[in-house]
């Protein structure tokens, strides 16, 4: 697969590395040679300094041999004028564009049929999705939907007083019964682990499982945390993130809160909201939040575009007495610094563009992908009728070292396999990878049976 990506910022960066990771054929386009050199620096794909939006250099980047073009700028106009020349040289292209304006996502259906873009990613919607998310569990500091938000695929950490700490994997199986969990991963010292049976929890290990939705706080519960009602939040940023958020919590049965420094803005956030309560004030002031009661509030998220703010206003409000604290980044490479002093519930608008992009970069049957970490995704795969793997006992597929089936959908049963279950055409298959072996599992994936 050769791809093409408009933009080498956090969001391009990420993408082309995962991309690079599984020998795929990748050409970055950007107008800044410091950070084309920051991936020549880091990765083997190919760099071209110039403008997305030219035609000619598109067809310089080989814009007519290409399979799909991301457009992923920091520019909404730019990821648009880009997909426009790439439809008008390559019109049989996969294009998918990152666009934040909800003047331009309004008319998607228009953008797929004109200039034939496949997907519009909003990152900041997928934010506010997480963010919901961690409000109904709150012990999760990771959470994506599969088949359609049906499953979840979760992360918790396992601290010192966990009940589950020495527990094999083998022993976790039995005492949780009849209870439908499933341990997708364990990242351990941010190495990813494959899990079996014989693998054991152990305290600050990131555990990831998968359930069904329904099953999510029954599951958590389990696992050692205990929900508890969200009834208050305190928006800290009202840009259009901490918009978006608090519009969403205005349907909820909680008390919102906006703080924002700018009078004039607030006035703004104050016409757009019915039932939050929009304040002037600094997030980083603690007299301003010792007057807000934050020790009272459940839960403080800070949405500021200032991430250096972002941490400090969390900090605070943790220290102030808040329960949970949801903070802003963006610099991915900071979310394990930020994890290490306390902060663990991080939300960051370009990751969720990253992994957005790649539930629509994956082959082979594959409807959708979430990473874990760097080091690992789980797919959800149909096996269709002509699939290699229908009529085959999961024991006897020779899938790559670092693969694991987790579960399969079958028509409205999620089922949690053994070995001697046999694939049949329809069903979905909950598979995680390591990296470097999703190029496999995406080419027997997309097999078809042999002939005999």
């Amino acid at each position: 697969m050769k791809a093409i990506i408009i933009g080498a910022g956090e969001v391009g960066f990420h993408i082309a590395k995962r991309l690079a990771s599984e020998n795929k054929d990748v050409v970055v386009i950007d107008r800044n040679p410091a950070v084309l050199q920051r991936i020549l620096d880091h990765m083997d794909v190919q760099v071209l300094e110039g403008s997305g939006c030219s035609p000619l250099v598109l067809g310089e980047a080989g814009i007519s041999t290409a399979d799909m073009l991301l457009a992923v700028t920091d520019s909404d106009e730019i990821n648009l004028m880009a997909c426009t020349f790439a439809n008008m040289l390559a019109p049989g292209l996969t294009k998918l564009a990152r666009i934040r304006n909800d003047e331009y996502t309004a008319y998607g259906e228009q953008l797929s049929r004109e200039i034939g873009i496949g997907l519009i990613i909003n990152p900041e919607v997928e934010v506010v999705r997480t963010i919901e998310h961690m409000l109904r569990a709150p012990g999760a500091v990771d959470i994506s939907d599969l088949a359609g938000g049906r499953i979840k695929i979760a992360g918790t950490w396992i601290t010192h007083d966990n009940p589950l700490v020495g527990l094999r994997l083998m022993e976790l199986r039995k005492k949780a019964g009849e209870m439908p969990l499933i341990v997708a991963a364990i990242i351990r010292n941010d190495e990813v682990i494959v899990p079996a049976g014989s693998d054991e929890i152990r305290e600050g290990d990131l555990v990831y499982f998968v359930c069904e939705d329904s099953q999510l706080q029954p599951v958590f519960a389990f696992l050692g945390n205990r929900p508890t009602k969200k009834s208050s939040v305190l928006i800290v940023g009202g840009g259009n993130i901490g918009l978006r958020l608090a519009r969403a919590l205005e349907k909820k049965p909680i008390h919102v809160k906006l703080l924002d420094k700018d009078p004039e803005r607030c006035a703004v956030l104050a016409s757009e909201l019915s039932r939050t309560v929009v304040l002037v004030g600094d997030g980083t002031d603690q007299d301003a939040l010792l007057e807000e009661n934050i020790g009272a509030m459940d839960v403080v998220v800070t949405m500021t575009g200032n991430e250096e703010i972002n941490i400090l206003a969390s900090l605070l409000a943790k220290k102030l007495g808040t329960a949970m604290a949801i903070t802003r980044l963006n610099k991915i490479a900071y979310m394990p610094l930020v994890r290490a002093i306390g902060l663990e519930h991080i939300v960051s608008p370009r990751l969720s563009a990253v992994n957005s992009i790649f539930k629509h970069v994956r082959k082979g049957g594959v409807l959708s992908a979430v990473a874990i970490k760097d080091g690992a995704e789980a797919l959800e795969a149909l096996a269709g009728p002509d699939s290699s793997l229908v009529g085959k006992a999961l024991k006897d597929l020779s899938f790559p070292k670092g693969v694991l089936v987790l579960c399969i959908m079958r028509a409205d049963s999620v089922l949690i396999p053994a070995g001697n279950d046999v694939i049949e055409s329809g069903d979905r298959l909950f598979i995680l990878s390591l990296t470097e072996s999703i190029a496999v599992v995406e080419r027997m994936l997309s097999r078809g049976r042999e002939k005999g």
